[in-house]
């Protein structure tokens, strides 16, 4: 049974802190990847807090790649990006070099929708 996804989508786009620190570009991107996998998420659901708890993983996750990409940006924060992938058990493939945010920001969320629950 399809869960309705307007409370859903709200939840996301309220969420200020998946876009914290993030250029317009990649903030934009992340929101509409996260957008998409939503609707995805409430049609597959079978309750309601199922659709709830998968959008939660979600953001948390969102959140995540959002803060990689903002601390990737700076080399400076690379070994502090490297620790948040290890730790979040990030599976796409680390950048070899400076890479500019949006740049960074396509290619994980490509990755991510290649590679669904990875």
């Amino acid at each position: 049974m399809a869960t309705p996804c307007d409370a859903l989508i709200r939840h996301v786009l309220r969420d200020e802190a998946l876009t914290r620190g993030l250029g317009d570009i990649e903030a934009r991107m992340l929101v509409e990847w996260l957008a998409d996998w939503t609707e995805l998420l409430a049609d597959a659901s079978r309750t309601e807090d199922d659709a709830w708890s998968c959008v939660n993983r979600l953001c948390r996750r969102g959140r995540a790649i959002g803060r990689f990409v903002q601390l990737w940006a700076d080399p400076f924060d690379r070994g502090a990006a490297i620790q948040l992938a290890a730790s979040e058990r990030f599976d796409w493939p680390l950048p070899c070099s400076d890479m500019d945010p949006g740049d960074l920001m396509h290619h994980i969320l490509t990755w991510e929708n290649q590679h669904p629950g990875a």
